[in-house]
């Protein structure tokens, strides 16, 4: 092989393993080639890129084997959807990506250019190789590797691999809605998650929601003289800053009225769960360069990134922040704030709460805007679910160990949109490092993992294909 994966995994007994030997060098080139498309959902600049990236999809789909492909419009970013039906008495899996990929700054910090990949020490290092196209890519090389030596799957498969993800895939639901038989099915698989500290194999059981805010705030019409109107009038930085303060106690609890009141509790067979994880929160620390671990008094590290709610400053700005002094008091000053939520709380219920919240803490002479950025429930698949045991089964025959049942910070709205809205069971069956650093310069896929994956989920369909 041309690479040397660093994570080991155990082949595929039948003509698949030598169909993915000899097709190595081919499936790194198209992975590459992948990464290379700037589809950065975000940036309206990059919309040809996306529709670009959403093309190569669909180009790629039609040349391993699968039909009825489409780049179907949504308003934004295109969906690309296809499928492989075999048989209508076997179960049909829904397998769910996302195409497009976050900006690639700051851009001093990469080890190379985000968009002009590069295989180093073991992994492929570039925005996306790890979330959400290097995923995208081990699902259509397991395709690939079934319908080249089988000429068929073991069940039913439909894509759905959209555009829009990072950006809160706000035309999804409304695709989904008007196009329902593209997405049913009996399960979703969806792999946009990853192992646990230390690369432990791990399937992710719980997601929190979100809810993302801006306010931004304002006491005049233009920047004032710090000198003539300071201690006269308000000052908009000052104020929000004072403002978000007021939003935490000095124990780390959010003090939004109303915030807690749906949270469920974590049962003592949930904390005994969290306290049976291999965590290491030194290597955790080191791992970031952070010196302490900060939050909710009362809860593990663990139980805080993946079983409590929280609110944070995702950026704050205003003011003059060149070089040099210049002595004003800003007109107005800026924050975006998100919380990440657990089962039961609605987001634009703390929306509404984290906004009144805002406003109540606002002085006098000041004038504040709130706008809602995006909302996403929060998810929890039940432990025993035939579809997470066959994809547990799957890891651990490929990984050699049984992999752990975590519940992690980050969120996925489409999860808790196919459990919540279409009634299906969802396995987040996903393969990246702990060490990935997606959304931050120097992304990386360890190729141990990827290789690892695509014999994993083509295990994952031969035991899906059992369940009666």
């Amino acid at each position: 092989m041309p690479y040397a994966p660093t994570l080991a995994w155990k082949g595929l007994e039948g003509p698949e393993e030598a169909h993915l030997v000899a097709t190595a060098t081919q499936r790194m080139a198209k992975y590459s080639e992948f990464l290379r498309i700037p589809s950065v959902s975000a940036l309206p600049e990059h919309a040809a890129d996306c529709r670009a990236a959403a093309e190569w999809l669909a180009v790629e789909l039609r040349r391993i084997g699968a039909e009825r492909v489409e780049v179907s419009e949504t308003g934004g970013h295109p969906i690309v959807v296809a499928e492989k039906i075999v048989d209508p008495s076997l179960p049909t899996v829904v397998v769910y990506g996302h195409y497009d990929v976050q900006p690639g700054d700051p851009l001093d910090l990469w080890k190379t250019s985000p968009f002009e990949p590069i295989v180093r020490d073991g992994r492929m290092l570039g925005r996306g190789s790890a979330d959400d196209k290097g995923q995208i890519v081990i699902h259509l090389s397991a395709l690939e590797a079934l319908v080249g030596t089988r000429g068929t799957l073991p069940v039913n498969v439909k894509y759905l691999f959209e555009g829009e993800e990072e950006s809160s895939s706000i035309n999804l639901e409304a695709w989904m809605a008007a196009n329902p038989e593209r997405c049913s099915g009996d399960a979703v698989i969806i792999s946009d998650s990853g192992f646990f500290d230390g690369n432990r194999p791990a399937l992710t059981v719980g997601l929190r929601g979100i809810t993302y805010i801006q306010v931004d705030v304002r006491a005049s019409d233009v920047d004032l003289h710090s000198g003539s109107y300071g201690g006269s009038v308000v000052n908009p930085a000052n104020a929000l800053a004072a403002m978000i303060a007021s939003l935490h106690d000095a124990n780390g609890r959010i003090t939004v009225p109303g915030f807690y009141d749906d949270v469920v509790e974590l049962t003592p067979a949930d904390r005994a769960a969290f306290a049976a994880l291999p965590f290491d929160e030194a290597n955790y620390l080191a791992g970031i360069g952070a010196s302490a671990t900060a939050g909710e008094s009362g809860f593990s590290t663990v139980e805080r990134r993946g079983g409590r709610p929280t609110l944070d400053v995702n950026g704050i700005w205003g003011g003059f922040t060149g070089d040099g002094s210049k002595t004003i008091i800003p007109a107005h000053a800026h924050a975006k704030i998100s919380c990440r939520l657990v089962t039961a709380q609605d987001p634009e219920k703390i929306s509404r709460q984290l906004e009144a919240a805002l406003r109540a803490a606002a002085p006098a002479g000041l004038h504040v805007e709130v706008q809602n950025l995006g909302n996403g429930d929060a998810f929890l698949t039940p432990l025993g679910d035939p579809y997470l045991t066959a994809a547990a089964g799957a890891l651990e025959a490929t990984f050699g160990v049984p992999p752990l049942y975590i519940r992690e910070g980050g969120s996925i709205p489409i999860a808790a949109l196919f459990q919540k809205r279409l009634g299906l069971p969802v396995v987040l069956l996903g393969f990246t490092p702990p060490d990935d650093n997606a959304h931050a310069p120097n992304e990386s896929m360890d190729l141990g993992n990827f290789e690892g994956g695509i014999r994993a989920v083509i295990r994952a369909l031969d035991a899906i294909a059992t369940i009666g």
